[in-house]
């Protein structure tokens, strides 16, 4: 059996808060209770939002967690800015094979379009413009690229929500992996990321498991050994609200003032549903109790004054 491997992805594009504490303790303790590794990737692939000094102070944030990695971090190839020759190296592959068109639309026009029953292409006409009028466009205007979907149920087991499936061509559409601004889409690099780092488990939260089978469909075109998936409940402010970068009072910039890391981790696998006392525990007294079967999978609301 292969050993495990996990990773750490974040975007540095602001301080961590409780939503991305969480993922970081389950995909840690995922990988060390099945004695694998982790490694930890820096998505900094949008050059607007995305600042070194975030990710230097994440750094210094799992340390003060006692969150290790055992690769990655400080080293530049680690970083998605510094890793574009290998998502060009992969679409050039799936340009080979005819599957990437430009697509010229806006967002409006996007999100205004219905994603069935196109007879071309699912929800993008671009796919059906001709050699000459694609010219004539890009001499106007930069495009994104896309690539084709099929009519394909994509199905897949989740290590925590369980059975999910998902028709390509009807659910999703032709998706975008790369912007008009000549930056790499997600979809893409993270499956050339994870395939490339040798990633075995992808540990991430349930707002990002109906990508998943659109990742699965380009491991499939760039035959690529995909990585087992578990997608875990959000956490959600005591309000409902999800949480973001924005909420000050879940920011890791706060609760470091008020809480030491054994506490903030202690309480996070309580709501996780493996630490019942929701008492102080560091990362690895709480490897004994983790258990994926114990994590709910519906998103769980912070209750007022837990942190």
């Amino acid at each position: 059996m292969a050993a495990v491997k996990g990773r750490f992805a974040p975007s540095p594009s602001g301080r961590m808060h409780l939503g991305n504490l969480f993922s970081f303790l389950l995909a840690w303790l995922s990988a060390r209770s099945a004695g694998g590794s982790v490694v930890l990737r820096i998505e900094d692939l949008d050059p607007v939002r995305c600042q070194p000094a975030y990710a230097w102070q994440l750094m210094e944030d799992l340390e003060w967690l006692g969150l290790p990695w055992d690769e990655g971090g400080e080293v530049s190839s680690c970083w998605q800015s510094n890793r574009g020759h290998l998502y060009a190296r992969a679409f050039e592959t799936l340009q080979s094979q005819g599957l990437v068109y430009p697509c010229f639309c806006s967002r409006v026009q996007r999100l205004n379009e219905a994603p069935h029953g196109h007879e071309v292409s699912p929800a993008c006409p671009c796919a059906a413009l001709t050699p000459e009028e694609v010219q004539a466009k890009i001499a106007e205007k930069a495009p994104s690229w896309r690539v084709r979907v099929p009519h394909r149920t994509v199905s897949f087991t989740d290590g925590c929500q369980g059975p999910y499936s998902q028709d390509l061509w009807h659910d999703c559409g032709d998706f975008p992996i790369k912007r008009s601004d000549g930056a790499w889409a997600y979809q893409l690099a993270v499956v050339v990321d994870d395939a490339a780092m040798g990633v075995t488990e992808v540990v991430r939260g349930a707002d990002l498991l109906a990508s998943t089978p659109r990742q699965l469909y380009l491991y499939a075109l760039l035959g690529l050994e995909p990585p087992r998936f578990f997608h875990f409940p959000l956490l959600l402010a005591p309000d409902g609200r999800r949480l973001s970068k924005r909420d000050a009072d879940a920011g890791l910039e706060v609760l470091r003032d008020r809480a030491t890391a054994a506490e903030i981790l202690g309480k996070l696998a309580y709501l996780a549903g493996f630490n019942p006392s929701a008492g102080p525990k560091t990362a690895e007294a709480l490897l004994a109790d983790f258990a994926w079967d114990k994590v709910p999978q519906a998103d769980i609301r912070i209750p007022e004054g837990l942190f």
